[in-house]
């Protein structure tokens, strides 16, 4: 089989197409014909070395597919099943090799694409809105990168919940993403200073939660446009990890609480895993959940990809179709 291979970190040119051995099922594992696979930003950490893994290693979290052999313990799965799953490592591969506490059965009204696209960024939407910061009809957040593939999940999740999202983004048509998905403001920060903005919408009030997956670039404005104990929850460093913080300041900002949660803190059972991805799925085919692949890519063009998710030029998911 053919699989994307990182033998030394870096650019997108590092990511090599190579024929490896296809893997075999073990004990409670079943291997999986992928049909598609998710890009997502902590694989160009691995990729860059941000995030050091050992050499060589191939990238790739989360996708979708058929199951094509099952182990010898494993109960409840069967050969043709369609299936998704998160955090599995080595999934930018033809055949990926999943532990069955990773799998997730694809409803029949869900294609492989829908189910790929959802699996990361969808439960990180799922965990943010309800465990991190329980959004509520009374809640305002910003939401960063609100056209991204998580902020428009996002968006769409609390806006369901009854809450009110700012958003902000750098271009008309990502703004007007933003909006579709039902954000009450969009604030374009390449044209003004989106702080000051959200100070003049909530009338000088600041909001209850800020949703921040870009990281150092909006860190210091997002701990400013909180009300007191408001909560900021950042979950990515798109713009490069914040600088070393004096948690003292946190109480003359307004006794805030600032987080850095991960999504394998928050599917720390079997029983979380089936409560995320069943309300995530539920809402997929109720059709209150929209799930946008912005662009696809040969799993032999991985460095497309990259280079996709990191441009920023895109609104939603990144997926590689083996």
């Amino acid at each position: 089989m053919h699989a994307i291979q990182v033998s030394h970190t870096g650019g997108p040119d590092v990511l090599e197409y190579v024929e490896v051995e296809t893997p075999e099922a073990g004990e409670h594992d079943v291997v999986v014909k992928a049909h598609a696979i998710g890009v997502n930003y902590i694989d160009t950490y691995h990729r860059e070395g941000a995030y050091p893994l050992p050499l060589p290693f191939t990238p790739g979290q989360e996708g979708a597919g058929e199951i094509t052999q099952v182990g010898s313990a494993v109960e409840g799965w069967s050969v043709g099943d369609r299936v998704c799953w998160a955090m599995v490592a080595g999934s930018y591969a033809e055949y990926v090799r999943v532990p069955t506490d990773a799998l997730n059965r694809i409803p029949e009204s869900i294609d492989f694409s829908q189910a790929a696209a959802a699996m990361l960024q969808g439960l990180t939407a799922h965990y943010l809105a309800t465990s991190v910061y329980p959004v509520g009809a009374d809640t305002t957040a910003v939401v960063h990168a609100v056209a991204g593939g998580v902020g428009l999940l996002l968006t769409q999740m609390i806006r369901t919940k009854g809450g009110t999202v700012i958003g902000t983004t750098s271009s008309a048509q990502k703004a007007q993403r933003g909006l579709d998905a039902g954000a009450a403001h969009v604030i374009r920060y390449d044209e003004e200073p989106w702080a000051k903005r959200v100070d003049e919408i909530t009338d000088g009030r600041g909001v209850d939660v800020v949703y921040d997956g870009v990281g150092k670039d909006t860190f210091e404005d997002s701990l400013g446009s909180l009300r007191p104990r408001g909560t900021l929850a950042l979950y990515g460093a798109a713009s490069g990890p914040v600088p070393p913080f004096d948690l003292q300041r946190l109480g003359g900002l307004g006794s805030l609480v600032v987080t850095r949660p991960t999504l394998g803190h928050f599917m720390a059972d079997a029983s979380e895993r089936a409560w995320r991805t069943g309300e995530l799925f539920a809402a997929i085919e109720s059709g209150q959940l929209e799930v946008s692949v912005a662009a696809t890519f040969p799993l032999a063009d991985a460095a497309g990809g990259h280079r996709a998710i990191q441009s920023r030029d895109y609104s939603g998911k990144i997926l590689l179709l083996p």
